[in-house]
């Protein structure tokens, strides 16, 4: 072939690489109307980070399951990813509901909160996560026609949620309990500096 020759995708081979180049970005549009709604549900800029910190290791877990398997990162791959946003976010938010509740009505401080949500909520989040990860296992391995088409999508789930919730049980708590005394920190100084100018403006008047 001369160098001089070009050779690119057409028809419906173009159409589907150029609908995987917009999936990034839908991705991202899914993380931040969920950031906004987790926001605006439980008041707080600080606590849905908390809560979408569960999805990195999903994601991890999906890709390390697609290479271990080999299956390439399809549409259907990425169907099961965008599944999991929804799946595995919901530790978060068992664990960070029952604690912010209890902080505010029962008086209790970020560490206690945290460790009672972990004891309470691990039964129902045991429950709901083995119930996704069972019925991802007969489109993972199972077979019959079309079942090469579904296999991606099962393999992510269970890989996916087999990570998360392996390490979530356990990095939750923690980054819940680092950003809960970093807020306070921070709203410390604030009503120190809050102080110091309401001083400041006596010491003026006067």
């Amino acid at each position: 072939m001369p160098a001089s020759l070009q050779a690119d995708f057409q028809g419906t081979a173009a159409s589907f690489r150029n609908s995987l180049s917009n999936m990034p970005l839908l991705i991202l549009a899914a993380l931040v109307t969920v950031y906004i709604v987790l926001g605006v549900l439980y008041e707080s800029f600080i606590h849905p980070i908390t809560i979408l910190s569960t999805l990195p290791s999903a994601g991890v877990g999906a890709f390390l399951s697609l290479i271990l398997f080999h299956q390439d990162l399809s549409v259907v791959a990425i169907i099961g990813l965008v599944l999991l946003i929804g799946i595995v976010k919901k530790n978060g938010i068992m664990m960070v509901d029952f604690a912010l509740d209890a902080e505010r009505h029962q008086g209790l401080d970020a560490t206690e909160a945290i460790y009672q949500a972990c004891l309470l909520r691990f039964r129902p989040i045991m429950m709901t996560t083995m119930a996704a990860l069972l019925g991802g296992l007969p489109l993972a391995f199972g077979t019959g026609i079309g079942s090469e088409l579904r296999r991606p999508l099962g393999i992510a789930m269970v890989g996916g949620l087999l990570l998360s919730q392996i390490l979530t049980l356990y990095t939750t708590p923690v980054i819940y309990i680092f950003f809960d005394n970093l807020s306070t920190r921070f709203s410390k100084k604030k009503s120190k500096a809050q102080h110091r100018e309401r001083e400041t403006e006596a010491a003026e008047l006067s």
